[in-house]
């Protein structure tokens, strides 16, 4: 029986290396994957999942005004998908988290999705609350803060390495940007002043 699942974490934690592996566990076993990316995420190739460590595929990308479902359904009548993967899943609007699980409602395809579960002030994107909601698995994939501690936030900074609190809650970027910490030390605020 096919499941929607929401693998979560903060930045940095390997998501994107992941998810490509688990497309290729299918693949080499003979089934179709089709991935998805937000057309929002620009720091790397159009159209292409990438990872940290140098691992990329080609995927679809998504607009919030893109459904999903149509999407799958339009594909399944060309390929044999046996599997639906998703980066950057907090970019999804609220009704692409309800089309995901009418993919696996009505096709009986399995949806993995990889995502943030929340923005730099500590406040859930969308599609990561409405996956929490409506996941079948919620998988936590676990990284660091610089104290040794279980990162669980999402820190902005300036160029200075100081806290960023206020902003648009979608600014792409990466280790220059954003750094994933601890909730003690996202409280304390920039790199600068982190302490164990």
């Amino acid at each position: 029986m096919a499941k929607l699942y929401f693998y979560y974490s903060a930045m940095n934690a390997g998501k994107s290396t992941i998810l490509l592996q688990s497309s290729y566990n299918y693949q080499e076993r003979g089934m179709e994957t089709l991935l998805f990316s937000p057309v929002i995420d620009t720091r790397y190739k159009k159209k292409t999942i990438c990872s940290r460590i140098g691992l990329e595929a080609s995927s679809n990308p998504f607009s919030p005004e893109d459904n999903l479902y149509e999407q799958v359904k339009e594909s399944l009548e060309k390929t044999n998908l046996k599997c639906i993967l998703v980066d950057e899943a907090q970019f999804l609007t609220k009704a692409q988290v309800f089309q995901l699980s009418e993919v696996v409602d009505k096709l009986n395809i399995p949806v993995l999705t990889y995502g943030l579960r929340s923005d730099f002030r500590g406040e859930p994107f969308m599609g990561s609350l409405y996956l929490l909601v409506l996941a079948d698995e919620i998988i936590e994939i676990k990284t660091i803060c610089y104290c040794g501690r279980k990162a669980i936030m999402n820190m902005r900074i300036d160029a200075e390495h100081r806290k960023v609190i206020k902003g648009e809650q979608i600014e792409i970027g990466g280790n220059e940007r954003y750094i994933a910490v601890c909730r003690r030390h996202f409280n304390l605020g920039g790199i600068g002043e982190l302490k164990v």
